[in-house]
């Protein structure tokens, strides 16, 4: 049975927006990782319109951003959307009852699924669903912007810490 991790970089005061602060080097490198292990990863729409970057190639790619979107490319996608109509390569649309879906893919995979998005995370944690998260702490303060925690904080119980690179510390939690 796979276990379903939500993890995001967070600012200090709870936010998470990639156009605001983007991962350093060893940072990346470690996501690259993270990506290639993984059995898939379940979007919400908005996230895998954003994601959907990675499909194409640009020629300005670095060796690492390359390493990324290789990664991101393999692995299986399960995108849930009441408004899409089709998806793109290597991804299944995701309609109708968004539990019985999610318990019916943790059932028949094995490893790593993410959630992608503090939105699609909220209500995967309002059904239970949701295993294991990951807060990657970075020395920034917004002051504004989409939380991490998209609803009410499920009551969690740290089971690791570790520091990735000099500025970012990944804490894990999991349903307490």
């Amino acid at each position: 049975m796979a276990k379903l991790v939500f993890g995001m970089m967070q600012s200090l005061d709870g936010y998470v927006d990639h156009m605001d602060f983007a991962p350093g080097p060893t940072l990346f490198r470690h996501f690259i990782e993270e990506v290639r292990g993984l059995a898939g990863s379940v979007y919400g729409r908005r996230m895998y319109e954003v994601m959907r970057y990675w499909d194409d190639d640009h020629p300005e790619w670095d060796a690492d951003e390359r390493a990324f979107a290789a990664a991101w490319q393999r692995q299986p996608k399960w995108v849930v959307s009441r408004t899409l109509e089709s998806v793109g390569p290597n991804a299944t649309l995701v309609q109708g009852d968004l539990e019985r879906a999610i318990r019916a893919l943790k059932a028949k995979r094995d490893g790593e699924i993410e959630v992608a998005g503090p939105d699609l995370a909220r209500s995967l944690t309002e059904l239970g669903l949701v295993d294991e998260y990951r807060l990657y702490l970075c020395p920034v303060v917004l002051g504004r912007g989409k939380p991490f925690f998209a609803g009410p904080r499920p009551p969690l119980r740290l089971t690791a810490s570790e520091r990735i690179d000099e500025h970012v510390i990944r804490l894990t939690y999991v349903p307490a």
